[in-house]
């Protein structure tokens, strides 16, 4: 059977793009006649609902979520969809608002902010109540679903039922979801969807980060509920609701045969006889989920083998004093020119480098070998596209580059027209359908909040607002993630800790599959296998001063993936949150490495989240150290995995700054993040220059910075930042050749008209100065690549592109979420290429590069250089630039660039035109406080 194979880690089940013949034609109509005779969701229309009495937003806080609020189809619904094209209702409702943005925000105003976002106020009108269900037939608990995007509004009278139907409201809206990703954290996704190449790399992953036996989970549940006190007891009672109401709805679904027709394409369940069946959740469940988004977006650090081999590549080109000189210089720790988020000048230091560092254990070279995690496959498991996505996946899960994404941009009251704070922010979590997080209103004893949860996680709101406040956060990416090189003894599976030879602990997981409707791909299996230390996954095998070592990973937050359910109970309840301070305490709770930002009627604040570790004393986080008493965590034990952390006070922190940006930028000046690229150019800085201006000259609306955000959204960030700098170079003598003299004309023509890749009217699908965005995209990498590389070598230059990749472009396959992710920008040699022009022009640079490389630091030869590559860029077509995918034909440049909310089940979305901004978004500005 014809069926779309996907491209990207995380597309999974693209149902087939062509039925067989038997559902063609008239049968189709039958079989879809006879699926609706079913028994449908009982709900009941109209009902009353006021506006709730608690909210003090005064009708001025919005919020938006693509492509739409149902992310249940019936099997009815899926083929429906498959061939004709239809979406069953709030599918994709806002996914027009959302794209519209984009060719609107030039004329927003406040009146007109909700063309484009929801009213999130709190309650629903009476007119617009669409339906009103009391789940499983409980008279604690009622869910209202507003008629325009369908989002639950759930109002308990006892807590049990405010969480039971909170739970069932996340099966009406991500049942089919909230399974895959279950499997998911197991590493058993494709026993259970299939075994696409995308799905086994998927699995592997997020299985070689966390790999858990179903007795650490329930021990991760045990912990996080026992140390908390009555919190944790509520936790564990909210939880057991949730859970209750989810597997209410799976029930109910199941006998009136209305559940999701994923069920059936993948062979669980039987569309005629009804038989089979779907599994109950469990808490367990949560646990497996919240490791795969914890993982995701919330744990910075790692890399220190890939750190490890760069320097040593610097150290063979340059000789070890230089050669560190250049590594440091490129590793960029603590930028003098970085845009930061608490920019007072208050200093955080946290993993800043040692005098003498101690413990290092960097490998010899041409040691370092990847741990194998797949072991004996057969049938279509042994294909080349399979152990491609093996490759990528273990690429991804190993490097410090963590796309967590995500933006934010608040402003104090003293800047704003009203004088009241005002916040536009949000996650950027790629886009899917249906969507990995999902909208609700929660309202029942202690518990007050609207907004984005991830499905499967949603007894509390995540990422939303309270009564009287809002908040949000962004990736911070800290190191929180040690490599430690643990010495075999007795054979490669025991190794020495604290001088006893002592055993590795050997988890697996075996999975086959066989074709289904859904994923037609061949039978297969194979089995992960991981080893187990005191200090974490092996992930490496290698030799330190030829003794054979096991390089591990130790994740502060590893054994830990439940902890931060109490900083979100806080959060939700009215009751503790009321003021900055009691804002920050609540994110305190959550040991995830997140930004996060806060506004009220009459303050904002900031605070960064995370279990950041206290290391030994001379200890630098950025390498390999051995596995030895001495180079521990201090206070590490390694049967829970707990040791001391920095206090709240030495994380970044502050309260009513005059403006906050984040866009994944260095949080604090000596505040060390993982990644590398926190330089002079990220893209924070497009935040940071339009938000720092408007901040100065006052008078803020909420339409002004949502127009500020939309139009960071829609900047080529090398653009907007590098590229007039490189213009500078070449025009520093008259260009005679007419080919290069006609590219730099287009480039400085975009330039001037704002560096936006924005079409030429809504719905063009055309880009304006569509030739030099083109010209950009293929001069990019081959300027790079020319002005690096003879002065790196060869080897350092590929190495530091292991630590850092050379571009993100919104056209590039990059990260979890592949191609068509409309995230960009975000890790990039910008930075470097900025400060390495500005040193051969003449001009001053803080923090610049050990070299100058341009041309060897001369003008003139560096002209030639980047003449010479924007010749041969200009020269290629745009069918070279972009050259087709499964979404786009050759020479697309528009499609290229656009977004696909990317098939997690059988319904489909079309394109919308390139954004760069978050997923969820909240614009808020609260006109009273309790």
């Amino acid at each position: 059977m014809p069926r779309c194979t996907p491209r990207t880690t995380l597309d999974r089940l693209r149902t087939p793009r062509r039925f067989p013949k038997f559902l063609k034609a008239a049968s189709i109509c039958v079989l879809v006649a006879g699926l609706l005779s079913p028994l449908t969701q009982a709900a009941a229309a109209g009902g009353t609902a006021g506006l709730a009495a608690n909210d003090y937003c005064g009708g001025q806080c919005s919020d938006i979520l693509p492509p739409g609020e149902n992310g249940n189809a019936t099997l009815a619904q899926i083929l429906l969809n498959q061939v004709f094209g239809t979406q069953p209702d709030h599918a994709e409702d806002q996914l027009g608002p959302y794209s519209n943005l984009a060719a609107g925000y030039s004329t927003l105003t406040d009146d007109k902010i909700n063309t484009f976002f929801n009213d999130a106020s709190f309650g629903v009108a009476s007119d617009q109540v669409a339906s009103t269900t009391k789940p499983g037939g409980r008279t604690d608990v009622t869910i209202v679903r507003d008629k325009k995007s369908g989002v639950p509004h759930i109002t308990g009278t006892t807590r049990y039922g405010t969480e039971y139907g909170a739970g069932y409201a996340a099966a009406q809206d991500r049942l089919w979801l909230m399974d895959v990703f279950r499997h998911v954290g197991r590493g058993q996704l494709t026993s259970f969807a299939g075994g696409a190449p995308s799905n086994q790399g998927l699995e592997q992953e997020f299985w070689r980060n966390a790999p858990y036996t179903e007795a650490d989970l329930q021990a991760q549940i045990d912990s996080a509920t026992a140390n908390a006190g009555a919190r944790g007891a509520q936790a564990l009672a909210d939880a057991n609701a949730y859970l209750d109401g989810i597997n209410s709805y799976i029930d109910a679904s199941d006998s009136g045969r209305y559940f999701p027709g994923e069920y059936v394409l993948t062979g669980h369940k039987d569309a005629i006889t009804n038989a089979g069946t779907i599994d109950h959740f469990k808490l367990t469940d949560l646990v497996a989920l919240a490791s795969v988004i914890g993982a995701l977006f919330g744990s910075g650090g790692g890399g220190e083998v890939n750190n490890a081999l760069s320097l040593l590549a610097a150290q063979s080109q340059y000789g070890v004093t230089e050669g560190t000189k250049v590594w440091e210089s490129f590793r960029e720790r603590n930028d003098p020119e970085a845009a930061l988020t608490v920019h007072n000048g208050e200093s955080f230091p946290y993993a800043t480098k040692p005098d003498t560092a101690q413990g290092e254990a960097l490998p010899d070279a041409g040691s370092v070998a990847q741990e194998p995690l797949v072991y004996d496959r057969t049938g279509s498991a042994g294909t080349a596209k399979a152990t491609g996505a093996s490759a990528t996946a273990a690429a991804t899960t190993l490097t410090s580059a963590k796309r967590g994404m995500s933006n934010a941009l608040v402003v104090s009251g003293k800047a704003t027209a009203s004088g009241h704070p005002i916040a536009v922010f949000g996650p950027q979590t790629g886009y899917f359908a249906p969507q990995l997080l999902m909208l609700q209103e929660i309202q029942g004893p202690g518990l007050s909040a609207r907004g984005a949860s991830f499905a499967g996680l949603s007894m509390y709101v995540e990422l939303g607002r309270g009564q009287d406040y809002s908040w949000s956060a962004t990736t911070s990416g800290q190191d929180i993630i040690d490599t430690y090189a643990v010495e075999l003894c007795q054979d490669d599976y025991h190794y020495l800790y604290h001088g006893t030879c002592i055993a590795m602990d050997k988890v697996e997981r075996t999975n086959s599959w066989k074709p289904t409707t859904a994923d037609g791909t061949a039978a297969g299996s194979y089995r992960m296998q991981v080893y187990r230390t005191k200090y974490g996954p092996v992930e490496y095998r290698a030799t330190v001063g030829g003794k054979k070592v096991a390089y591990t990973t130790l994740r502060s937050s590893y054994m830990h993936e439940a902890d931060s359910i109490i900083g979100f109970q806080m959060l939700n309840d009215p009751d503790y949150v009321k003021s900055p301070g009691t804002f920050q305490s609540a994110v305190q709770h959550i040991n995830y490495t997140f930004n996060w930002f806060y506004a009220d009627s009459a303050h904002t604040a900031y605070y960064n989240s995370g279990d950041n570790p206290v290391r030994a004393s001379g200890v630098d986080a950025e390498f390999p150290v051995w596995a030895q008493a001495a180079y521990e965590w201090q206070n590490w034990d390694p049967a829970t995995n707990t040791a001391a952390y920095t206090p709240a006070s030495a994380h970044p922190n502050s309260v009513d700054q005059d403006y906050y940006i984040s866009w994944n930028n260095k949080q604090a000046k000596d505040y060390t993040t993982a990644p590398w690229g926190d330089g002079s150019v990220h893209r924070g800085n497009l935040l940071e220059d339009r938000v720092k201006k408007l901040a100065a000259a006052g008078g803020v609306t909420r339409s002004a910075l949502t127009r500020a955000m939309a139009d960071a959204a829609l900047a080529d960030l090398r653009a907007e930042d590098v590229l007039p700098k490189l213009l500078q170079v070449v025009k520093s003598s008259p260009v005679t050749d007419t080919a290069a003299a006609a590219a730099v004309t287009k480039l400085s023509d975009w330039v001037t008209a704002g560096a936006r890749r924005k079409e030429t009217s809504a719905g063009s699908k055309t880009y304006a100065n569509a030739d030099a965005i083109r010209i950009l995209d293929a001069w990019w990498p081959l300027m790079v690549k020319a002005e690096f590389a003879p002065g790196l070598g060869t080897d350092l230059y590929t190495a530091f592109t292991a630590n850092l990749p050379i571009d993100e472009s919104p056209s590039a396959a990059h990260g979890p979420t592949g191609a068509h992710a409309g995230s960009s920008f975000q890790y990039g040699w910008w930075s470097y290429v900025d400060k390495d022009i500005r040193a051969v022009l003449g001009q001053p640079v803080q923090g610049g590069l050990a070299q100058k490389y341009c041309g060897g630091g001369s003008l003139s030869a560096c002209r030639d250089i980047l003449i010479s590559t924007l010749k041969t860029a200009a020269g290629l077509t745009a069918a070279q630039v972009y050259p087709g995918d499964d979404q786009c034909s050759a020479g697309d440049q528009w499609c290229a660039d656009s977004i696909v909310q990317r098939a997690l089940g059988g319904i489909k979305h079309g394109r919308i035109t390139w954004q760069n901004r978050p997923t969820y978004q909240q614009v808020v500005e609260y006109t009273s406080h309790r």
